[in-house]
C-alpha cells in the first residue's frame, strides 16, 4: 500500500472493533506498513495535503426501516404540510 492510497475499507483486519479510521489508527497503520512514526496531529496535515478530508459516519439506528421512512415522506409528510398550511391561512 502506498501512503497516498486510501486506507483499507475495513479496520477489522487490524483488530479494531469499529469501522472508523481515526488519526491515531492511521498513524499506527503508517508505522506498521512503513516503519515511519507520525504523531496523529501531523497525520491530519499529511492526509489533508493528499486530498483526504474528515469524514464522519452518519448515525443511524440499527432498527431503521428505510421502506417505512420513504412511505412516511411520500404520504404522511405532505398531508401534515397541507394541514399546517390550511391552519396558517
Amino acid at each position: 500500500m502506498k501512503f497516498s492510497q486510501k486506507p483499507p475499507n475495513s479496520t477489522g483486519c487490524y483488530g479494531y472493533k469499529t469501522q472508523l479510521w481515526t488519526l491515531p489508527r492511521v498513524a499506527a497503520l503508517i508505522e506498521h506498513l512503513t516503519g515511519v512514526h507520525y504523531h496523529p496531529g501531523h497525520v491530519w496535515r499529511v492526509m489533508g495535503s493528499l486530498g483526504f478530508s474528515c469524514q464522519r459516519p452518519e448515525r443511524r439506528a440499527i432498527e431503521r426501516d428505510e421502506k417505512a421512512i420513504r412511505q412516511w415522506k411520500r404520504v404522511q409528510w405532505p398531508e401534515l404540510k397541507k394541514k399546517r398550511d390550511a391552519n396558517a391561512g
